[in-house]
Protein backbone atom coordinates (compact mmCIF):
# COMPACT_ATOMS: atom_id res chain seq x y z
CA UNK A 1 0.00 0.00 0.00
CA UNK A 2 1.44 3.61 -0.96
CA UNK A 3 0.71 6.97 0.45
CA UNK A 4 -2.05 7.71 -2.05
CA UNK A 5 -3.80 4.76 -1.38
CA UNK A 6 -4.39 6.00 2.76
CA UNK A 7 -6.91 8.82 3.70
CA UNK A 8 -6.93 10.86 6.77
CA UNK A 9 -9.85 10.68 9.26
CA UNK A 10 -12.93 11.11 8.25
CA UNK A 11 -14.46 14.49 9.84
CA UNK A 12 -17.13 12.44 11.27
CA UNK A 13 -14.98 10.05 13.40
CA UNK A 14 -13.09 13.25 14.95
CA UNK A 15 -13.25 13.11 19.17
CA UNK A 16 -15.59 15.77 19.69
CA UNK A 17 -13.42 16.52 22.71
CA UNK A 18 -10.44 17.07 21.51
CA UNK A 19 -11.77 19.70 18.93
CA UNK A 20 -13.32 21.31 21.66
CA UNK A 21 -10.06 21.91 23.58
CA UNK A 22 -8.49 23.53 20.19
CA UNK A 23 -10.97 25.73 19.88
CA UNK A 24 -10.40 26.99 23.60
CA UNK A 25 -6.63 27.58 23.40
CA UNK A 26 -7.22 29.43 20.12
CA UNK A 27 -9.34 31.91 21.98
CA UNK A 28 -6.03 31.97 24.50
CA UNK A 29 -3.53 32.69 21.68
CA UNK A 30 -5.02 34.66 20.01
CA UNK A 31 -5.81 37.09 23.14
CA UNK A 32 -1.94 36.36 24.45
CA UNK A 33 -0.90 37.44 20.50
CA UNK A 34 -2.41 40.39 20.36
CA UNK A 35 -1.67 41.99 23.65
CA UNK A 36 2.11 41.06 22.64
CA UNK A 37 1.59 43.98 20.81
CA UNK A 38 1.23 46.48 23.50
CA UNK A 39 4.70 45.55 24.86
CA UNK A 40 6.53 45.82 21.32
CA UNK A 41 9.81 48.63 21.83
CA UNK A 42 8.25 49.38 25.03
CA UNK A 43 11.58 49.68 27.35
CA UNK A 44 11.11 48.26 30.95
CA UNK A 45 10.05 51.16 33.26
CA UNK A 46 10.26 50.01 37.04
CA UNK A 47 7.63 53.33 37.32
CA UNK A 48 4.96 52.15 34.96
CA UNK A 49 2.02 52.06 36.85
CA UNK A 50 -0.82 50.66 35.02
CA UNK A 51 -4.58 51.86 35.57
CA UNK A 52 -6.97 49.35 37.75
CA UNK A 53 -8.68 48.12 34.38
CA UNK A 54 -5.13 47.74 32.88
CA UNK A 55 -3.92 45.66 35.75
CA UNK A 56 -6.60 43.11 36.00
CA UNK A 57 -6.62 42.82 32.39
CA UNK A 58 -2.99 41.54 32.41
CA UNK A 59 -3.48 39.71 35.50
CA UNK A 60 -6.53 38.02 34.26
CA UNK A 61 -5.25 37.18 30.61
CA UNK A 62 -1.76 36.08 32.21
CA UNK A 63 -3.42 33.89 34.92
CA UNK A 64 -5.83 32.11 32.50
CA UNK A 65 -4.02 32.17 29.18
CA UNK A 66 -0.41 32.73 29.04
CA UNK A 67 1.33 29.80 27.85
CA UNK A 68 -1.32 27.89 29.31
CA UNK A 69 -2.72 27.73 25.34
CA UNK A 70 0.18 26.41 23.46
CA UNK A 71 0.67 23.77 26.04
CA UNK A 72 -2.40 22.60 26.05
CA UNK A 73 -1.91 22.50 21.76
CA UNK A 74 1.05 20.85 22.49
CA UNK A 75 -0.58 18.19 24.54
CA UNK A 76 -3.23 17.51 21.71
CA UNK A 77 -0.26 17.76 19.01
CA UNK A 78 0.87 14.71 20.97
CA UNK A 79 -2.49 13.06 20.89
CA UNK A 80 -3.48 13.71 16.98
CA UNK A 81 0.47 12.57 16.15
CA UNK A 82 -0.60 9.02 18.14
CA UNK A 83 -3.80 8.48 16.28
CA UNK A 84 -1.96 9.19 12.65
CA UNK A 85 0.95 7.15 13.49
CA UNK A 86 -1.49 4.32 14.68
CA UNK A 87 -3.36 4.43 11.77
CA UNK A 88 -0.72 5.03 9.22
CA UNK A 89 1.08 1.91 10.74
CA UNK A 90 -2.04 -0.12 10.36
CA UNK A 91 -1.89 0.63 6.79
CA UNK A 92 1.16 -0.63 6.17
CA UNK A 93 3.00 2.57 5.53
CA UNK A 94 6.73 3.75 6.85
CA UNK A 95 5.21 5.78 9.42
CA UNK A 96 8.59 7.63 9.79
CA UNK A 97 8.70 8.93 6.25
CA UNK A 98 5.40 9.67 6.16
CA UNK A 99 5.32 11.84 9.36
CA UNK A 100 8.83 13.58 8.61
CA UNK A 101 7.08 14.58 5.03
CA UNK A 102 3.87 15.99 6.96
CA UNK A 103 6.11 18.13 9.67
CA UNK A 104 8.37 19.65 6.36
CA UNK A 105 5.45 20.84 4.99
CA UNK A 106 4.01 21.90 8.34
CA UNK A 107 7.66 23.38 8.54
CA UNK A 108 6.68 25.00 5.08
CA UNK A 109 3.25 26.81 6.55
CA UNK A 110 4.98 27.58 8.92
CA UNK A 111 7.63 29.81 7.14
CA UNK A 112 4.63 31.43 5.50
CA UNK A 113 2.98 32.21 8.65
CA UNK A 114 6.25 33.62 10.26
CA UNK A 115 6.34 36.49 7.25
CA UNK A 116 3.35 37.88 9.35
CA UNK A 117 3.81 36.85 13.01
CA UNK A 118 7.42 36.72 14.64
CA UNK A 119 5.78 34.77 17.53
CA UNK A 120 4.40 32.04 15.04
CA UNK A 121 4.63 28.63 16.71
CA UNK A 122 3.90 26.09 14.29
CA UNK A 123 7.68 26.23 13.59
CA UNK A 124 8.43 24.42 16.85
CA UNK A 125 5.87 21.96 16.28
CA UNK A 126 7.45 21.07 12.80
CA UNK A 127 10.82 20.89 14.78
CA UNK A 128 9.40 18.94 18.00
CA UNK A 129 7.27 16.57 16.37
CA UNK A 130 10.49 15.46 14.30
CA UNK A 131 11.90 14.80 17.97
CA UNK A 132 8.61 12.87 19.05
CA UNK A 133 9.11 10.15 16.14
CA UNK A 134 12.18 8.64 18.35
CA UNK A 135 9.18 8.13 20.78
CA UNK A 136 6.05 6.72 18.18
CA UNK A 137 6.68 3.00 19.54
CA UNK A 138 6.70 4.06 23.21
CA UNK A 139 4.75 2.70 25.64
CA UNK A 140 1.93 4.80 27.74
CA UNK A 141 3.64 3.92 30.98
CA UNK A 142 6.97 4.64 30.05
CA UNK A 143 5.98 7.85 28.04
CA UNK A 144 4.15 9.05 31.51
CA UNK A 145 7.13 8.22 33.17
CA UNK A 146 9.16 10.30 31.31
CA UNK A 147 6.82 13.63 31.38
CA UNK A 148 7.04 12.90 35.50
CA UNK A 149 11.05 13.35 34.90
CA UNK A 150 10.88 16.13 32.61
CA UNK A 151 8.22 18.11 35.07
CA UNK A 152 10.57 17.34 38.33
CA UNK A 153 13.75 18.29 36.21
CA UNK A 154 12.54 21.82 34.32
CA UNK A 155 12.94 24.13 37.75
CA UNK A 156 16.15 23.02 37.84
CA UNK A 157 17.12 23.50 33.93
CA UNK A 158 15.32 26.85 34.00
CA UNK A 159 17.37 28.74 35.96
CA UNK A 160 20.82 27.68 34.50
CA UNK A 161 19.30 28.08 30.84
CA UNK A 162 18.06 31.61 32.17
CA UNK A 163 21.73 32.24 32.98
CA UNK A 164 23.28 31.99 29.35
CA UNK A 165 24.00 34.94 27.26
CA UNK A 166 21.54 36.44 25.26
CA UNK A 167 20.93 39.78 23.27
CA UNK A 168 18.40 39.28 21.25
CA UNK A 169 15.88 41.46 22.72
CA UNK A 170 17.90 44.89 21.78
CA UNK A 171 19.10 43.73 18.81
CA UNK A 172 14.76 42.82 18.35
CA UNK A 173 14.30 46.20 19.13
CA UNK A 174 16.78 47.70 16.34
CA UNK A 175 14.47 46.14 14.08
CA UNK A 176 11.42 48.61 14.95
CA UNK A 177 11.88 50.48 12.04
CA UNK A 178 11.37 47.75 9.89
CA UNK A 179 8.26 46.66 11.26
CA UNK A 180 6.45 50.52 10.65
CA UNK A 181 8.24 50.71 7.31
CA UNK A 182 5.67 50.74 4.69
CA UNK A 183 6.91 48.82 2.43
CA UNK A 184 6.00 45.18 2.94
CA UNK A 185 9.56 43.36 2.37
CA UNK A 186 10.66 45.54 5.68
CA UNK A 187 6.99 44.10 7.55
CA UNK A 188 8.30 40.24 6.64
CA UNK A 189 12.09 41.15 6.99
CA UNK A 190 10.91 42.03 10.69
CA UNK A 191 9.15 39.28 11.61
CA UNK A 192 11.36 36.26 10.22
CA UNK A 193 14.44 38.28 11.47
CA UNK A 194 12.17 39.30 15.19
CA UNK A 195 11.79 35.09 15.01
CA UNK A 196 15.15 34.57 15.01
CA UNK A 197 16.13 36.70 17.62
CA UNK A 198 13.46 36.44 20.02
CA UNK A 199 13.12 32.84 19.78
CA UNK A 200 15.57 30.71 17.62
CA UNK A 201 18.36 32.56 19.34
CA UNK A 202 16.81 32.91 22.47
CA UNK A 203 18.46 30.11 25.67
CA UNK A 204 14.88 30.11 27.25
CA UNK A 205 12.90 29.70 24.30
CA UNK A 206 15.16 27.24 22.41
CA UNK A 207 15.64 25.00 25.02
CA UNK A 208 13.61 25.46 28.05
CA UNK A 209 10.41 25.82 26.14
CA UNK A 210 10.98 23.14 23.56
CA UNK A 211 11.20 20.80 26.52
CA UNK A 212 8.02 22.01 28.09
CA UNK A 213 6.59 21.12 24.44
CA UNK A 214 8.02 17.86 24.37
CA UNK A 215 6.54 16.41 27.99
CA UNK A 216 2.74 17.73 26.86
CA UNK A 217 3.62 16.33 23.79
CA UNK A 218 4.42 12.60 25.62
CA UNK A 219 1.84 13.90 28.18
CA UNK A 220 -0.78 14.17 25.21
CA UNK A 221 0.80 10.75 23.40
CA UNK A 222 0.10 8.60 26.87
CA UNK A 223 -3.43 9.80 26.59
CA UNK A 224 -4.15 8.63 23.91
CA UNK A 225 -2.82 5.55 23.97
CA UNK A 226 -5.05 4.52 27.45
CA UNK A 227 -8.15 5.66 24.88
CA UNK A 228 -8.26 8.59 27.63
CA UNK A 229 -10.34 11.33 25.50
CA UNK A 230 -11.94 8.35 23.53
CA UNK A 231 -14.16 7.19 26.82
CA UNK A 232 -13.91 10.53 28.49
CA UNK A 233 -17.11 9.51 31.05
CA UNK A 234 -15.24 6.26 31.60
CA UNK A 235 -12.06 8.33 33.30
CA UNK A 236 -14.48 10.63 35.12
CA UNK A 237 -12.99 9.69 38.49
CA UNK A 238 -9.47 9.91 36.93
CA UNK A 239 -10.52 13.53 35.41
CA UNK A 240 -11.94 14.70 38.80
CA UNK A 241 -9.32 13.99 40.67
CA UNK A 242 -6.84 16.00 38.49
CA UNK A 243 -9.09 18.62 38.25
CA UNK A 244 -9.06 18.73 42.82
CA UNK A 245 -5.57 18.16 42.74
CA UNK A 246 -4.67 20.79 40.03
CA UNK A 247 -7.33 23.26 41.68
CA UNK A 248 -5.40 22.84 45.02
CA UNK A 249 -1.89 23.33 43.34
CA UNK A 250 -2.71 25.99 41.63
CA UNK A 251 -3.84 28.21 44.88
CA UNK A 252 -1.29 26.59 46.72
CA UNK A 253 1.47 28.15 43.57
CA UNK A 254 -0.06 31.63 43.64
CA UNK A 255 0.11 32.40 47.25
CA UNK A 256 3.76 31.33 46.77
CA UNK A 257 4.06 33.57 44.02
CA UNK A 258 2.67 36.15 45.42
CA UNK A 259 4.27 36.12 48.65
CA UNK A 260 7.60 35.58 47.41
CA UNK A 261 7.13 38.65 45.37
CA UNK A 262 6.28 40.85 48.77
CA UNK A 263 9.21 39.49 50.66
CA UNK A 264 11.42 39.43 47.68
CA UNK A 265 12.48 36.04 47.30
CA UNK A 266 15.59 34.87 45.22
CA UNK A 267 14.59 31.44 44.98
CA UNK A 268 14.12 31.54 40.75
CA UNK A 269 18.12 32.16 40.71
CA UNK A 270 18.49 28.28 41.52
CA UNK A 271 14.73 26.53 41.13
CA UNK A 272 12.24 28.06 38.70
CA UNK A 273 8.67 26.98 39.28
CA UNK A 274 7.38 29.07 36.04
CA UNK A 275 6.70 26.01 33.61
CA UNK A 276 5.41 23.60 35.92
CA UNK A 277 2.75 26.10 37.59
CA UNK A 278 1.74 26.72 34.14
CA UNK A 279 1.83 22.76 33.44
CA UNK A 280 -0.41 22.25 36.59
CA UNK A 281 -3.08 24.99 35.47
CA UNK A 282 -3.04 24.02 32.09
CA UNK A 283 -4.01 20.74 33.48
CA UNK A 284 -6.83 22.44 35.60
CA UNK A 285 -8.60 24.07 32.24
CA UNK A 286 -8.03 20.30 30.78
CA UNK A 287 -9.55 18.81 33.47
CA UNK A 288 -12.31 21.42 33.94
CA UNK A 289 -13.40 21.49 30.30
CA UNK A 290 -13.84 18.08 30.20
CA UNK A 291 -15.51 17.64 33.42
CA UNK A 292 -18.24 20.33 32.32
CA UNK A 293 -18.48 18.42 28.87
CA UNK A 294 -19.24 15.20 29.97
CA UNK A 295 -21.70 16.45 32.57
CA UNK A 296 -23.68 17.90 29.92
CA UNK A 297 -23.00 21.70 30.76
CA UNK A 298 -22.79 24.21 28.31
CA UNK A 299 -23.59 22.71 25.61
CA UNK A 300 -23.87 25.86 22.81
CA UNK A 301 -20.40 26.93 23.69
CA UNK A 302 -18.75 23.71 23.24
CA UNK A 303 -20.40 23.43 20.04
CA UNK A 304 -19.00 26.73 19.09
CA UNK A 305 -15.61 26.08 20.46
CA UNK A 306 -15.57 22.77 18.32
CA UNK A 307 -16.34 24.34 15.09
CA UNK A 308 -13.46 26.42 15.76
CA UNK A 309 -11.14 23.86 16.66
CA UNK A 310 -11.63 21.97 13.85
CA UNK A 311 -10.02 24.73 11.58
CA UNK A 312 -7.58 25.24 14.23
CA UNK A 313 -4.75 26.19 11.49
CA UNK A 314 -6.32 27.86 9.22
CA UNK A 315 -8.30 30.58 11.98
CA UNK A 316 -5.29 30.64 13.85
CA UNK A 317 -3.27 31.90 10.42
CA UNK A 318 -6.25 33.87 9.59
CA UNK A 319 -5.47 35.79 13.04
CA UNK A 320 -2.15 36.16 12.26
CA UNK A 321 -2.84 38.36 8.84
CA UNK A 322 -5.55 40.73 10.33
CA UNK A 323 -2.64 40.94 13.34
CA UNK A 324 0.09 42.12 10.26
CA UNK A 325 -2.11 43.97 8.50
CA UNK A 326 -4.14 46.30 11.99
CA UNK A 327 -0.42 46.88 13.60
CA UNK A 328 2.18 46.77 11.03
CA UNK A 329 3.37 49.50 9.15
CA UNK A 330 2.09 48.43 5.64
CA UNK A 331 -1.45 48.69 7.11
CA UNK A 332 -3.46 50.91 9.54
CA UNK A 333 0.31 51.09 11.49
CA UNK A 334 -1.49 51.23 15.03
CA UNK A 335 1.31 49.28 16.54
CA UNK A 336 1.28 50.02 20.44
CA UNK A 337 -0.56 53.30 20.15
CA UNK A 338 -3.87 51.82 22.05
CA UNK A 339 -5.16 51.30 25.05
CA UNK A 340 -4.07 47.75 26.60
CA UNK A 341 -8.30 46.68 26.82
CA UNK A 342 -8.38 47.33 23.17
CA UNK A 343 -5.77 44.85 22.52
CA UNK A 344 -7.77 41.97 23.78
CA UNK A 345 -11.40 43.12 22.88
CA UNK A 346 -10.14 43.49 19.06
CA UNK A 347 -9.11 39.83 18.93
CA UNK A 348 -11.45 38.92 21.27
CA UNK A 349 -14.36 40.10 18.14
CA UNK A 350 -12.22 38.41 15.86
CA UNK A 351 -12.57 35.09 17.48
CA UNK A 352 -15.76 35.82 17.83
CA UNK A 353 -16.52 36.37 13.89
CA UNK A 354 -14.39 32.99 13.01
CA UNK A 355 -16.93 31.12 15.54
CA UNK A 356 -19.63 31.92 13.42
CA UNK A 357 -17.70 31.83 10.22
CA UNK A 358 -16.29 28.06 11.37
CA UNK A 359 -19.59 27.06 11.69
CA UNK A 360 -20.67 28.16 8.22
CA UNK A 361 -17.38 26.85 6.22
CA UNK A 362 -17.54 23.43 7.89
CA UNK A 363 -21.44 22.92 6.87
CA UNK A 364 -20.53 23.18 3.40
CA UNK A 365 -16.82 21.97 3.32
CA UNK A 366 -14.99 18.91 4.81
CA UNK A 367 -11.96 20.83 6.12
CA UNK A 368 -10.23 24.71 6.68
CA UNK A 369 -8.76 25.69 3.66
CA UNK A 370 -4.85 25.47 5.11
CA UNK A 371 -6.06 21.95 6.49
CA UNK A 372 -7.46 20.73 3.17
CA UNK A 373 -4.24 21.50 1.66
CA UNK A 374 -1.40 20.51 4.36
CA UNK A 375 -3.31 17.00 4.12
CA UNK A 376 -3.16 17.09 0.24
CA UNK A 377 0.30 17.90 0.90
CA UNK A 378 1.39 15.16 3.54
CA UNK A 379 -1.01 12.32 1.45
CA UNK A 380 0.03 13.10 -2.01
CA UNK A 381 -3.67 13.08 -3.16
CA UNK A 382 -6.21 14.92 -4.14
CA UNK A 383 -9.16 15.40 -1.38
CA UNK A 384 -12.37 16.76 -2.07
CA UNK A 385 -12.93 19.98 0.22
CA UNK A 386 -16.57 20.87 -0.88
CA UNK A 387 -18.86 17.88 1.20
CA UNK A 388 -21.21 16.28 -1.32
Amino acid sequence: MTAEQIQPIAPSKRIAIIDMLRGWALLGVVLMNYSDIFWIGRPYDPKYNPDMLTNILQYSGSFLFAAKSWTMLSLLFGYGFAVLIRNVANKGINPVKFFTIRMFWLFVIAFVNCMFWWGDILKDYALMGLILLFFYKMKPKPAFILCIVLFLALPAIAPLVNKMPYNGEERFNKLLPLYHSHNIIDNFKFNLVGTYEREVKMPAYAITVHLTMLLCFLLGYSAQRINFFENLAGHKKYLKRVFWYTLVLTILLTVFFITGQKLKWTYYRYINLRYPAILIMMLFTVSALGWLYINGKLKAFFRSLENIGKMTLTNYMVQNIILFFVFGGVGLNLGNTMPYWFYLAFPLGIYIIQVYFSKWWLSRYNYGIVEWIWRQLSYNKRLPLRKS
